[in-house]
């Protein structure tokens, strides 16, 4: 195919930065929109036209977009506390918004980051794939009366995606969206892993956790590739392909290979039963006082602990043709490398 040009949103976050470098190093001409004072230190180095614009605006959007033949949409709010509508304008009108600019600007062609969690995270042992009924909603205890925030996320990604994939289709957009599992790598700080790490360098006895539940996770060196692959696969029409590795790993097998490159003593796992509890109540007491910052345990984040959570990569494999590049040993030792550079662990 012959390169084109592509904007990237969400350039500066930690999965972002990972698709803009690997795009950079195919030597394709690529843009990043960017919030107004937003860190560039994850983009430092490298070639890229920088573009200022909220996605909650359809004319700054409609105005980065022009020149471009591809966008890729990752921008999005991912965190486990909040406000409900916070999470929706941003996942599911900013979605929209930037489609809409897409059609304005005269760009067909748009790779979307989804979500695993559309298909439900909940304790399973079926393997999930692309056809399976969207199931964002975890029914946590008491939840239909004290929702819990995680649900915001999983909830706006599912009704994203929905709506995408209604517009895409009525204006004829071939748009493809990619549903990581669980992504960790260099420049991760939120979505678990580092902070399991600082939580064993503090000497902290226990935490959380199952021993032979299995959690699946992909390295954001591998998920920038598989991006790269339906780039260059230039699919029509509108297709939902999850991406992760070949195999999910058991979450004590992962924890523990993280603290073992860390050169820190893994964290014993406490029962779910005796953390459960504290875990609703700090929850319970952080939303009565709405507080802006979220406890250190919530329910979503204790069964997350525990749940077993596998799906298959089938169709990246059939469509993409991806594969792992990185074994999950050597994923884990070149994160927590940068990890050690940053004077982090």
């Amino acid at each position: 195919m012959n390169k084109s040009s592509v904007m990237i949103t969400g350039a500066t976050g930690f999965i972002g930065s990972h698709l803009t470098r690997a795009f950079c190093e195919k030597e394709i001409k690529v843009g990043c929109l960017i919030r107004r004072g937003s860190s560039l230190s994850n983009l430092e180095g490298l070639a890229v036209e920088l573009k200022t614009g909220d996605i909650k605006n359809i004319e700054e959007l409609t105005s980065a977009f022009s020149g471009y033949d591809w966008v890729i949409h990752n921008a999005a709010k991912v965190a486990d506390w909040g406000d409900y509508e916070e999470f929706h304008q941003t996942n599911v009108v900013g979605t929209i918004n930037v489609l809409t600019a897409c059609v304005q600007a005269g760009i067909k062609n748009i790779l979307l980051t989804g979500s695993n969690s559309v298909y439900g995270e909940e304790n399973c042992f079926d393997v999930k794939h692309e056809e399976a009924p969207y199931n964002s909603h975890y029914q946590y205890f008491a939840d239909s009366f004290f929702p819990c925030k995680l649900n915001y996320y999983r909830d706006t990604k599912a009704l994203a995606k929905k709506e995408a994939l209604a517009f895409a289709a009525r204006h004829d957009l071939n748009l493809t969206i990619l549903e990581p599992v669980w992504v960790y790598g260099e420049r991760e700080l939120n979505t678990g892993f580092y902070e399991y790490l600082k939580t064993a360098k503090a000497g902290v006895p226990f935490v959380p956790g199952a021993n032979q539940n299995k959690f699946h996770v992909i390295y954001a060196g591998d998920l920038a590739r598989a991006y790269f692959l339906a780039y260059t696969k230039q699919l029509t029409g509108r297709h939902s392909i999850l991406v992760g590795n070949e195999q999910p790993e058991t979450m004590n097998r992962i924890y523990g290979l993280f603290c073992s490159e860390a050169g820190l003593k893994k964290p014993r796992s406490l029962p779910k039963a005796l953390i459960y509890p504290a875990a609703f109540l700090m929850e319970l007491l952080f939303t009565l006082f709405k507080s802006s910052t979220p406890p250190l345990l919530t329910r979503g984040r204790v069964n997350m602990f525990y749940d077993n959570i596998e799906f298959s990569i089938e169709k990246a494999k059939q469509i993409l043709g991806f594969n792992n590049s990185f074994c999950l040993e050597e994923g884990i030792k070149r994160t927590v490398l940068w990890y050690k550079q940053q004077g982090m662990i």
